[in-house]
């Protein structure tokens, strides 16, 4: 069984007087948080405060790309190019990157968002063209994508890659997580469980079949109504199990 991992939470998803998530108080439940730039939610101020909250609670700070459609949240389909997939991680990761060196933060990933995350994960030239553009800005930076055949892909042309699973979302048979547009108060014991089975590298599907995983970072919705219970669940299990929590990037360090 795995006993260090990466536990990240997408973040930083507010916008203007509309608060969504309660980023106050997950913050300091994770190791690395990714970030909304704008485009499916977040604004200047939401994207300086979360900075702000990285610093605070020593955790990564990675951007959170994603389509641009802030009225579904970034969680319905556009049809980018590869080259289209590869602009818009860039001017997102730049926005975010702007607020984080006004603070002297790093930014350590960058992992798109919802259903851009989903075309990363079925469209492998999309995914290579994310992982090149990112590796061109700096070769130290990691992408996050689904562990599975694509991810394993991009790794293999260079790029820095951390191999990602849900907590909090179901899988199919072929490996592929089910995304939830409006995502409701989940079980955080069975989260936790979920976690664990992670660890011990497969998940149980829809379907109940046994599937495959091998993950350097596990996720968790910080819109989720009930996600600072669910990381708090998560972390127990995990202390309880003797697994240490650790950034990403030392994650990826220890194997090598």
């Amino acid at each position: 069984m795995t006993t260090t991992i990466d536990l990240n939470a997408d973040a930083g998803e507010s916008f203007g007087r509309w608060r969504l998530g309660d980023d106050d108080r997950l913050f300091p439940q994770v190791s690395s948080v990714n970030v909304a730039c704008g485009w499916h939610a977040g604004d200047p101020a939401t994207m300086r405060r979360s900075v702000e909250l990285a610093r605070t609670h020593d955790v990564a700070l990675g951007a959170h790309p994603g389509f641009p459609d802030l009225a579904g949240f970034g969680r319905r389909p556009i049809g980018f190019s590869p080259q289209q997939a590869a602009d818009a991680c860039l001017y997102q990761l730049g926005a975010l990157r702007a607020f984080a060196d006004a603070q002297g933060v790093p930014v350590t990933h960058v992992k798109p968002h919802g259903a851009f995350y989903g075309l990363t994960a079925r469209d492998g030239e999309v995914a290579a063209a994310v992982g090149e553009a990112v590796r061109a800005v700096d070769p130290d930076l990691i992408v996050v994508l689904l562990a599975g055949p694509t991810a394993d892909a991009v790794a293999a042309r260079g790029v820095r890659v951390a191999r990602e699973a849900f907590a909090d979302l179901d899988y199919r048979d072929d490996g592929t997580i089910i995304i939830e547009p409006d995502p409701a108060a989940k079980d955080p014991h069975a989260c936790a469980e979920q976690a664990m089975a992670i660890l011990a590298g497969e998940v149980t599907s829809t379907e109940g079949h046994a599937v495959p995983v091998r993950a350097d970072s596990i996720c968790l919705h910080g819109d989720r109504p009930n996600a600072v219970d669910i990381a708090r669940a998560i972390r127990q299990r995990f202390a309880a199990e003797g697994v240490e929590v650790a950034r990403m990037a030392r994650v990826l360090a220890r194997r090598g």
